[in-house]
């Protein structure tokens, strides 16, 4: 089986978006919220939103099931208030099981959280595991700065960020590291501030002892691990001279990177670098980037092309399409060993 673990709906039906504004348009008035009407959305919407987009690439790039969550960058945490973004974020989530029911073999299901500037990350609990244990997810996305580019949130390794890890663990979910859209004109969403924000909670993992609090906590960095994988000596070396754990030592059994890198010596570096481990297949596919490659006549996200291609052991090819995906989302291994015996 060949697993995607990063997908999001970017090709949701237009009344998601309609919706959306009209929210933004209440302007946090708490009594215009709770009079909003949810978007309706019929079972045929969805199927037409997916049949001629993620559903025939499935088909056509050969791969199975995808690990599908809410478009990263409508998720929108710096719009409005707390209330504003719970709303929106149980709009989505909701959506996504809906894709999940209709086609139970094609996706699995992962939340976003409904963050919000200056909110205490523990308020996102109550919607992590309501995703989790009613709407059967298997992970969440994460957002370091839910501010959208202006970076004011504590880092990922301070302590107000543990109410979320220690239902993670509980509930045995990880996460993905995953930045939403950038307010700042600074930050070009797809080719700065989520490759910023890649390179920046590798660095700040490196910085402290989380993973010694959470030994168990799972944490995927998308998009290749941002510059990661590219200065590695870097890291390496900051680590060795702030006195920190080797990247292996400290790192590695709870840091993971997927293959969200749109060229052959990319995705050669990556698999070069980081221990084939510690890398999930995943192509971020309909997404930030979906053009053809003049150069190779192919999409530059179809990544599953790239990994082929790699000097990677079949066994070793294996384990970034499969089995790597299966240890780091232990409920989908649940759910897939349960499909069998059925």
């Amino acid at each position: 089986m060949i697993i995607d673990c990063h997908g999001h709906y970017t090709t949701a039906p237009a009344s998601l978006q309609e919706f959306r504004e009209r929210q933004i348009g209440c302007n946090c008035d708490a009594h215009k919220l709770a009079r909003l009407t949810r978007p309706h959305i019929s079972d045929d919407e969805i199927r037409d939103s997916l049949e001629g987009a993620q559903l025939k690439l499935q088909r056509e790039r050969g791969t199975d099931l995808t690990v599908f969550s809410p478009r990263a960058s409508a998720m929108g945490h710096h719009i409005g208030d707390e209330a504003t973004s719970l709303q929106w974020s149980q709009v989505c989530n909701d959506l996504i099981a809906r894709v999940v029911d209709l086609y139970p073999d094609n996706f699995v299901g992962v939340c976003q959280l409904p963050q919000s500037p200056g909110v205490p990350p523990a308020h996102s609990v109550a919607e992590l595991e309501r995703c989790v244990t009613e709407l059967g997810f298997i992970g969440c996305n994460l957002n370091p700065d839910p501010s959208g580019g202006l970076w004011n949130a504590p880092p990922l390794i301070d302590r107000a960020w543990y109410p979320i890890y220690e239902k993670m663990v509980e509930l045995d979910v990880p996460a993905m590291v995953h930045v939403s859209a950038s307010c700042n004109p600074v930050f070009h969403a797809t080719g700065a501030h989520y490759i910023n924000a890649d390179t920046t909670a590798f660095m700040q993992f490196i910085q402290g002892d989380l993973f010694k609090d959470f030994p168990t906590l799972r944490i995927i960095i998308p998009h290749g691990g941002g510059a990661v994988p590219y200065h590695w000596g870097r890291y390496r070396g900051l680590a060795q001279d702030m006195k920190r754990p080797t990247l292996e030592e400290g790192l590695l059994n709870n840091v993971f990177f997927d293959t969200c890198v749109y060229h052959q010596p990319g995705i050669d570096l990556l698999l070069n670098v980081v221990p084939v481990e510690n890398i999930l297949f995943g192509s971020e596919m309909v997404g930030a980037v979906r053009g053809i490659d003049p150069r190779s006549g192919f999409n530059y996200d179809d990544t599953k092309r790239y990994i082929q291609r790699s000097a990677l052991s079949d066994a070793d090819k294996a384990r970034v399409f499969e089995g790597n995906a299966l240890r780091v989302f232990p409920r989908l291994a649940k759910r897939l060993a349960k499909t069998a015996k059925a």
